[in-house]
């Protein structure tokens, strides 16, 4: 006969099978190194992204968005296209980091730039400028710069945990200038690499033996002007021109015959930067402040902080200064902190913030809330917790209220339950009387009537 598979053992070997795959997955996915949580930092370069020509220089800076952690330590390590790029400033503008652990190094052999800096207390920002690198094109190409993996963000939390989660690389095509033509000038915005607040540019250019010109205005630096005459001139202006850089091509006509192009850049800003708030940490005396730029970016900052006690109240007197700012002892008072964000273009933007330092401790943020030994709470939280302190006050009244009136009842009742208990003892003494009146008139009685029977029997 056949022998029958022992079904009991398959099941067992197929459990068996299945408990070491397990084993081995859960094994495999433990090895694996450990991803960030979300909300780790996030480091990125700005601008991202650009169009530059031959011979041309242009910024990049290193920014950190710390996720609304605390960090203190930065490491950046960018590689770039050493056969595209050159640097020729490693560390220009302001920066967060307040002590470089090591001096900023970089390579122009090896496409190389690190920093590495500390914040003492830590930081927490959307916005952080580590460092902005000036670099020359120097070959036309498409150039990376990327964040190298060694570089890190620590968190300021006394264990130096990295919460580095992401980096974005930027890409900027270097291409040959166009062909050169007649020389350009600007009264106006003599600086191609200079940003400017004028919106109305204005170009004068050699005429040279030309009869004719043709020219364009745009922000496409690859345009080729017609060959439509705009007749013998030598002065072009543009009113109300929008913020960013703006090419002017032109192109002569000589003998019949039109020239090779020449353009001429102008960067543009009228815009102030972004709308901010300064916070105020009135019991470690700190202030901190930060914005943005979309075109020309923010050069500097500069803060007054202004005393009301003082009598007559002083002027704004404005010192440059960068976030954090330590602001001098201030005392009991009420102080202003005005601080001014100005970009590239000379256009600022101002943001004030008002306080009141009640005690040593405790500090109004006019409009914000208050600050209690460093501990900052905004109006809201203020109001829900004097609403709930209300409501239990109340609640405790009515209690307590209920209770004392609950207590003078029984007070009430046990003095009527005495009443009776006396009433009743009062009526129990009055029955003892009568029973003891009682027993006597019985006892008198009984007496006369022993007397009675003797008589009767002696006669």
């Amino acid at each position: 006969m056949r022998n029958k598979p022992n079904k009991k053992f398959g099941k067992n070997s197929y459990f068996q099978k299945g408990l070491i795959v397990s084993s081995i997955l859960f094994l495999t996915l433990w090895s694996f190194p450990k991803t960030v949580e979300a909300g780790g930092v996030f480091l990125y370069l700005s601008p991202s992204k650009g169009t530059f020509f031959i011979g041309s220089t242009f910024s990049v800076s290193v920014y950190v968005d710390t996720k609304g952690n605390e960090i203190n330590v930065v490491e950046i390590d960018l590689k770039f296209p050493s056969e595209i790029l050159q640097i020729t400033s490693p560390t220009t503008g302001e920066s967060f980091v307040s002590e470089w652990l090591t001096p900023p190094s970089y390579s122009n052999l090896g496409g190389t730039i690190s920093f590495k800096g500390g914040i003492p207390g830590g930081i927490t920002t959307s916005a952080g400028v580590v460092s902005t690198i000036t670099f020359r094109a120097k070959s036309s190409g498409t150039a990376k710069i990327e964040f190298s993996s060694s570089s890190k963000v620590l968190l300021n939390d006394g264990k130096g945990t990295p919460i580095l989660a992401d980096a974005q690389i930027g890409v900027y095509e270097i291409l040959v200038p166009p062909p050169e033509g007649p020389k350009i000038f600007s009264p106006t915005h003599p600086d191609s690499d200079i940003w400017y607040s004028n919106s109305s540019p204005t170009f004068s250019w050699e005429t040279e033996g030309a009869t004719d010109f043709s020219f364009s205005f745009s922000q496409n630096p690859q345009e080729n002007p017609d060959t439509v005459s705009e007749e013998n001139v030598s002065l072009k202006s543009y009113d109300q021109v929008p913020d960013g850089i703006w090419y002017f091509h032109l192109r002569s006509k000589k003998n019949g015959i039109w020239g090779k192009t020449n353009y001429f850049a102008v960067r543009i800003d009228t815009s102030p930067p972004q709308k901010f708030e300064p916070r105020v940490d009135t019991r470690n005396g700190f202030i901190y402040f930060e914005t943005k730029d979309f075109h020309s970016g923010i050069d500097h900052y500069e803060i007054s902080i202004l005393n009301f006690t003082d009598s007559p109240a002083p002027a704004p007197f404005f010192i440059e200064a960068t976030s954090p700012f330590r602001s001098p002892s201030i005392k009991a008072g009420k102080y202003s902190v005005i601080i001014r964000a100005i970009d590239r273009a000379g256009n600022w933007q101002e943001a004030e913030t008002k306080f009141q330092i009640i005690l040593p401790l405790i500090s109004l943020i006019e409009g914000k809330g208050v600050e209690f030994k460093g501990i900052f709470l905004p109006w809201n939280i203020i109001y829900l917790i004097l609403f709930f302190l209300i409501v239990t006050i109340t609640f405790l009244i009515f209690y307590f209220t209920r209770r004392r009136k609950g207590f003078k009842k029984g007070i009430r009742e046990i003095r009527e339950a005495i009443e009776e208990i006396e009433k009743i003892e009062s009526k129990e003494n009055g029955i003892e009387k009568l029973k003891k009146q009682f027993e006597e008139e019985k006892g008198k009685l009984e007496k006369r009537l022993g007397k009675g029977e003797s008589g009767t029997q002696g006669s």
